[in-house]
């Protein structure tokens, strides 16, 4: 065997052992997540008994047209109501994208509450809640929130739980009705990648791009209407 055949087989086993600890290390992750947060996806008379529940967080989806929820997200925002008003939580934070001028998840989450009898001043805005890991580093320390009920389809809610246990808060769940979404098999896949990245900047706690003022979850929801200004991208 020539040396070019000898080192084109030393490197192609190499490349498989490297692939094969890079699947290890990814089920594994995904396995720890699981197993750390499965105990604590509970059913709405679950939630509801639950004591001294800061606040219920609805993590964003898409909109449609500007002012539309998607099917996903309505369905997260339909149960977040239902629990809000069976007694979970005494609050809501909506918590999505308002990265645009013309893109406004947060409000459209917000209207879509105060629509089905939320009042306006139990919803607060998170407006810089780009991805599950800066709404959990958000609610923490920009909110002050200690107990929390996460609301989110039950495949997102193993890695929310968990980051927002690792960033210290008390973090239970609720998933929204099962329904398999259109989309839905690349969403898992996205998910297997997104825990483990989320398990790395929850091991070494990451500042979000975006932080700001604190906001104390005792006074209205109202503080944070119109408040996206300042983190708003230049999309001009």
């Amino acid at each position: 065997m020539s040396k070019f055949k000898k080192f084109c087989k030393a490197i192609a086993v190499i490349l498989v052992i490297i692939m094969l600890a890079v699947i290890v290390l990814t089920v594994g992750i995904n396995t720890l997540v699981w197993l750390s947060s499965k105990d604590r996806i509970l059913d709405e008379e679950e939630a509801v008994n639950l004591e001294n529940v800061d606040c219920i967080i609805v993590l964003g989806a898409s909109v449609k047209h500007g002012d539309t929820p998607s099917l996903m997200l309505s369905d997260r925002l339909d149960k977040a109501i239902e629990l809000y008003k069976a007694g979970a939580a005494p609050k809501i934070i909506m918590s999505g994208d308002h990265g645009s001028k013309y893109y406004n998840e947060v409000q459209v989450m917000k209207d879509y509450a105060i629509k089905a009898g939320v009042p306006s001043e139990d919803i607060f805005m998170d407006h810089a809640g780009f991805s599950t890991y800066d709404t959990m580093y958000r609610a923490k320390e920009i909110f002050g929130a200690k107990k929390v009920l996460i609301v989110t389809q039950k495949y997102h809610l193993y890695r929310s739980i968990y980051v927002a246990k690792k960033l210290g808060m008390d973090a239970s769940g609720v998933a929204a009705e099962e329904i398999r979404y259109h989309g839905q098999t690349k969403r898992d896949f996205r998910e297997i990648v997104a825990v483990d990245k989320d398990f790395i900047w929850s091991l070494f706690k990451f500042k979000p791009k975006f932080l700001g003022d604190k906001i104390s979850l005792d006074q209205s929801g109202d503080v944070t209407n119109d408040q996206g200004g300042d983190i708003i991208k230049d999309t001009e």
